[in-house]
């Protein structure tokens, strides 16, 4: 496609004001107006012969084969032109799908020995496949009158997974602090339910750790040591219902719950834990049952990044019933939800009385700052004033159901958006110093 510039434009333009002005002077000298925007038209058809290539250009892209959500990634185009005529600038743009924001928006570069290249920015708004549809390639012929404009398809399509990344980089930042002399095999003594050997009672042991049984046998003061038990359930429940699908601080919520869950669920397994996946909107979605070991993140990993965003409110009933009836044992279930009042939240947590006569459940919320800057705002005018209301209204209907689920013995984290990883795993580890489980 090839249109006139802006300059062309004006130029043209320009001959209606100058056969005006020539024709107050002599009314025969009108036509130099008409010339004058003839030969613009002439000059931009030549420009624009000169600028339309023979042969289109050979244009590649370099891409990762996989995004994550909201996670820059580079993507570059690579432009040959194999024609006499080269463009001294060329402008480029990608084109996407609503899932993927492309940066700079247009870039524009120079041309050197017949080829060019532009770097872009690939971010990833949420979970699914982006796709780079099209390349649009526009530059000017050598006078500046001409525009000629290509639009070439593009074939990329990529995975947007979890931000993996950042789970195993705060993952290996909180192993880094116990790891300072290479690893080894690290059992808790002295502590937890586990038992783990008889030994001597000594002076200072702790009187309930003796085996009354034992030193009657031995003749003499025998004594429990316990450690640690690290074979624990820990479940990780995923509201993926309507409103964990809405934005917080530019990602869906249910998008930073799940990056919150894989680094708890990396931690769990590099402690012997056993961890387990669970997701429910309208109707369970995914249950993938207890598994062990590091080697089973990929595994974990690749099923959760298969959920996928729902516009219909989370069934509580039917998810946390569905959930009870799969555990066996005494577990940990650590719920990511959300909710906005006591109302909505009634049938909730009629169901959780239910979870918590035999299991621990731990509540993971993530902090509204925008409502609670929006409650805190100084108030110039009646819109203000009415914002400000309803924003703190909101948030005293979540401050009583956070009293009430604290009430009924459930453990609570809430934390910014961007802090509730290493919040969650603070939470995760004193349950098990506390031996809750």
């Amino acid at each position: 496609m090839i249109y006139p510039t802006r300059t062309a434009v004006v130029l043209t333009a320009t001959g209606a004001p100058l056969a005006a002005a020539a024709g107050v002077l002599a009314s025969s000298y009108w036509v130099v107006g008409v010339g004058w925007s003839a030969l613009v038209v002439l000059m931009m058809l030549l420009d624009a012969g000169l600028t339309r290539l023979r042969r289109a250009p050979e244009i590649v892209l370099e891409a990762p084969g996989s995004l994550a959500v909201g996670s820059g990634a580079e993507a570059r185009v690579a432009v040959l032109f194999n024609n006499i005529f080269t463009p001294r600038r060329v402008e480029m743009m990608l084109e996407g799908n609503e899932l993927i924001a492309v940066e700079p928006r247009k870039a524009t570069v120079e041309v050197g020995d017949k080829q060019t290249a532009a770097a872009f920015t690939l971010t990833p708004q949420r979970r699914g496949e982006a796709v780079l549809e099209k390349l649009w390639l526009r530059w000017t012929g050598p006078l500046g009158l001409a525009w000629a404009q290509l639009v070439h398809p593009l074939e990329y399509a990529a995975p947007v997974t979890p931000n993996i990344a950042a789970v195993k980089e705060e993952a290996l930042r909180l192993f880094s602090r116990d790891a300072l002399h290479g690893l080894k095999e690290q059992i808790e003594t002295g502590e937890g339910t586990e038992f783990h050997a008889l030994r001597d009672f000594v002076a200072g042991m702790d009187h309930r750790t003796m085996d009354w049984k034992q030193s009657a046998r031995h003749g003499k003061l025998v004594a429990q040591e316990r450690r640690t038990e690290r074979n624990h359930t820990v479940v990780l429940a995923l509201d993926t219902g309507r409103t964990m699908s809405e934005p917080l601080e530019g990602l869906p919520r249910i998008d930073r719950a799940i990056n919150a869950a894989l680094l708890l669920a990396y931690v769990g397994l590099a402690t012997g834990d056993r961890i387990g996946m669970f997701a429910f909107d309208a109707k369970p979605r995914l249950s993938t049952g207890a598994t062990s070991g590091v080697q089973s993140f990929p595994l974990i990993q690749r099923l959760v990044s298969r959920l996928d965003y729902a516009s219909e409110e989370a069934n509580f009933t039917l998810g946390l019933t569905t959930l009870a009836g799969d555990l066996d044992r005494r577990s940990l279930i650590v719920m990511f939800t959300e909710f906005t009042d006591s109302i909505g939240a009634e049938l909730m947590m009629e169901n959780l009385r239910r979870l918590l006569k035999r299991h621990l459940v731990l509540f993971v919320l993530m902090r509204d700052e925008e409502l609670e800057t929006l409650a805190k705002a100084e108030p110039l005018d009646s819109s203000d004033v009415s914002r400000a209301v309803t924003a703190a209204a909101l948030i005293r209907e979540r401050e009583v159901v956070m009293m009430r689920l604290r009430r009924m013995g459930v453990q609570l984290v809430e934390a910014p958006a961007g802090a509730v990883g290493p919040a969650l795993i603070n939470a995760y580890l004193d349950i098990k110093r506390r031996n809750l489980l």
